[in-house]
C-alpha cells in the first residue's frame, strides 16, 4: 500500500508555481513547508510546468497503471497455475 504523502499535488503544483514566479525561494519554500529542498526538486521533476488539474490526471493514471499491472500479474500466474495442471494431467 502506496504511504500517505502530506501534500496534495494542488499544493505541491501551487508551491512550484510561487518558486517560478519568484515570489518564494526554494530555500525559503523548504522551510515554510517543512521539508528537504531535495524534496521540492523531485515535485519539479514530476510536476514542473503542469498544472494542477494535469497533476492530478498523472496521479489518476499511474493509480489505473498499477492496478492494471496488478491484474496482469495474477492473470499470469493463474494462466501459468492452468498449465501446470493441464501438463500434469494428460
Amino acid at each position: 500500500m502506496p504511504r500517505a504523502h502530506r501534500f496534495t499535488e494542488r499544493q505541491m503544483v501551487q508551491v512550484l508555481q510561487e518558486i517560478d514566479a519568484g515570489t518564494l525561494t526554494i530555500k525559503d519554500a523548504a522551510t515554510r513547508f517543512g521539508v528537504h529542498r531535495r524534496t521540492i526538486e523531485k515535485w519539479r521533476t514530476k510536476f514542473g510546468g503542469m498544472t494542477v488539474d494535469e497533476a492530478q490526471r498523472l496521479r489518476q493514471l499511474e493509480e489505473e497503471n498499477r492496478r492494471l499491472k496488478h491484474a496482469v500479474a495474477e492473470l499470469t500466474l493463474d494462466a501459468q497455475a492452468m498449465r501446470e495442471l493441464l501438463r500434469k494431467k494428460w
